[in-house]
């Protein structure tokens, strides 16, 4: 499953053992695989700060998960036709976004943690706007090229009644620069060619004899030309309407054909610019995600896999990729990156308001195994952490605190700090 349950419960002996027990129950009843989820220590602040931040760091949470989304659905929409190679254009830092959730590691280079949680925050939040607004003038230029090119497209498909015809005539088939004759169209439905050959000549005055050809058809009808003297064009299309024959109101100009196939082979060019996939293989990278430093005892240590490119190298050697996928993957990992940044900051912020000061907690990413298993998964962890109804209740009696996930006499109750983390979301 690509889903996530982040919990935290105190860090003191009794809540480090009901850990360990909760992680032997789900274990061997193949509930869930749980990793520790390191979370470095903060600068805590006043109480009021963390309420504040409590409220901020929700709204932003919603706001990068859809942010990634939108990003998600955006690189689908540019590789469509390469749908089968998406998963592996969303990576974070360079491996798959199971990875990076499993073995999350805070980056201490982009957001420090010995700044304030308002400072934190707000870097965070300062670089998904930012993500948001490129992401916005970025698809909207796609988005019109997109738009332009399915316009030229269909006057290409269409009937001979609203297609373009520029791909159809050549010069051969028009008088040109001659200031009595004329070339025109004329659409004649199929049943009607017999008649057509047989009138044209007679249909208007100065028609010139056996001017006509059949140069195009579709299943309704032919295009046929026919030459006349120009003084005799509206008599000609009045006689043509009243035998159901159609004159394509169409004149010659090569410039004018020249610039729209020009301008279609343009679009062509540019729609594929835009998604054209890189022939250059990622390198795998030597380094390793380092291991962290944790203050409670961890609940195991899996192998922790290479964590390939950075963004900026990725950028840097995507030269065989189109300028919006290029963006998009890069600016989707930086995206993702700052959403579980976001989620370890609510787990954070959450769990002093909730078991207050000192800060002492352990955070544990649980990945359930099978939808089936949740709810048996949710019933494990309520029956271990039990004794923690009362600390919680009490932390909402006391400060108003607005605990997510808890809602006394709800079945969406938790008695520790719970975030969910969706992934399958972004398949």
């Amino acid at each position: 499953m690509s889903e996530f349950w982040l919990i935290s419960a105190p860090g003191d002996k009794e809540n480090l053992q009901a850990l360990e027990r909760m992680n032997t129950v789900t274990s061997k009843s193949n509930l869930s695989y749980n990793t520790k989820f390191p979370i470095p220590d903060f600068k805590v602040g006043t109480l009021d700060s963390l309420v504040g931040l409590s409220d901020e760091l929700g709204k932003l949470d919603t706001f990068a998960e859809s942010l990634i989304k939108r990003m998600a659905q955006s690189v689908v929409e540019v590789m469509e036709d390469s749908k089968g190679k998406v998963p592996e254009n969303l990576l974070a830092n360079g491996v798959d976004l199971t990875s990076f959730v499993t073995h999350f590691e805070w980056d201490m280079a982009k957001y420090p943690a010995k700044q304030p949680l308002v400072s934190v925050v707000d870097t965070l939040a300062k670089q998904l706007a930012q993500i948001e607004t490129d992401l916005k003038s970025r698809t909207a230029a796609y988005n019109t090229l997109k738009t332009n090119l399915e316009n030229l497209e269909k006057k290409s498909m269409g009937n001979l009644f609203t297609r373009t015809l520029s791909d159809i005539v050549s010069k051969e088939d028009f008088v040109l620069d001659s200031e009595y004759l004329v070339t025109l169209l004329v659409i004649v439905p199929k049943p009607s060619y017999a008649q057509w050959q047989k009138t044209y000549e007679s249909l208007s005055d100065m028609v010139v004899p056996r001017s006509t050809k059949l140069i195009a058809e579709d299943n309704e009808g032919g295009l046929f030309t026919v030459t006349l003297f120009r003084k005799v064009i509206d008599d000609f299309k009045t006689k043509a309407k009243e035998n159901k024959f159609t004159v394509r109101e169409f004149y010659y100009d090569e410039k004018e054909i020249k610039r729209e196939r020009e301008e279609l082979s343009r679009l062509l060019s540019d729609k594929k610019q835009q998604y054209q996939t890189s022939c250059v293989a990622l390198k795998k990278g030597s380094s390793t995600f380092p291991d962290h430093k944790v203050q409670v005892t961890p609940l195991g240590n899996p192998d922790r896999p290479a964590a390939g490119q950075t963004d900026r190298e990725r950028e840097s050697e995507g030269e065989g990729e189109g300028p919006l996928l290029r963006w998009l993957k890069v600016n989707f990992s930086e995206a993702f990156i700052a959403w579980i940044h976001i989620k370890a900051l609510r787990v954070f912020v959450e769990s002093v308001l909730r078991y207050g000061l000192p800060v002492n907690f352990q955070a544990v990413l649980l990945q359930p195994h099978k939808k089936s298993s949740t709810k048996r998964l949710r019933e494990v962890l309520n029956s271990v952490f039990r004794h923690l109804d009362q600390v919680a209740a009490a932390s909402v009696l006391d400060a108003s605190v607005d605990i997510p996930g808890l809602q006394l006499g709800n079945q969406d109750y938790f008695p520790y700090v719970y975030f969910h983390i969706d992934l399958s979301l972004l398949d």
